[in-house]
């Protein structure tokens, strides 16, 4: 597989943001977003879909710990 070039590249990334912007606005309700979804992985290498929604959960996450803060589970060890 050769290495998309800038303009495939673009695409990738305009058909993520997309994506990801109607998954924010529908509250993560992925059946909503298929149009998105199905453009995303149609415009981007599938290591780049699978990497783009781990770095997703991973920023929504953090996000998340942000806003709560983090606190450890009744047991856990404290490090």
């Amino acid at each position: 597989m050769s290495a998309p070039n800038s303009q495939e590249r673009r695409a990738c990334w305009s058909a993520r943001d997309e994506y990801w912007k109607c998954l924010d606005y529908n509250q993560n309700d992925v059946t909503t977003c298929e149009k998105y979804k199905k453009e995303f992985e149609m415009n981007c290498p599938a290591q780049w879909v699978k990497y783009f929604n781990k770095r997703r959960d991973f920023l929504k996450y953090k996000e998340k710990i942000e806003k709560e803060g983090y606190e450890p589970a009744e047991g856990a060890p404290n490090l």
